[in-house]
C-alpha cells in the first residue's frame, strides 16, 4: 500500500491533464490497470516525464530480444521484491 494516494486525471493544467491521461490510458491498455508507482510518479511532472521516457526507451529498444528482455525484467523483480 502506498503511503500516498495517486494523481487523478483531472488535476492540473491542460497540458497536463492530457499528458498523465494519455499514460494512464497506454497503461490501462499494456497492464489492465493503472499501477500505483505510475500514479504516484505522476504528481511530479518532471520526474514523470523522465519515467515515461524511460520506460518507452527500455520497451522500443531492439538490441535484446524481447523473451530475454522480460526475463531479465521479471528476475529483477524477483529480486527487489517488486510485486508488479
Amino acid at each position: 500500500m502506498a503511503r500516498i494516494t495517486g494523481a487523478p486525471r483531472n488535476q492540473g493544467g491542460l497540458l497536463r491533464r492530457l499528458f498523465v491521461g494519455i499514460v494512464y490510458s497506454l497503461t490501462q491498455r499494456r497492464l489492465g490497470r493503472v499501477i500505483m508507482p505510475v500514479q504516484v510518479t505522476a504528481h511530479h511532472p518532471k520526474i514523470f516525464w523522465g519515467y515515461v521516457v524511460m520506460e518507452q526507451s527500455q520497451a522500443s529498444s531492439k538490441l535484446i530480444d524481447p523473451k530475454l528482455k522480460g526475463l531479465a525484467e521479471l528476475r529483477v523483480a524477483t529480486l527487489v521484491g517488486c510485486p508488479f
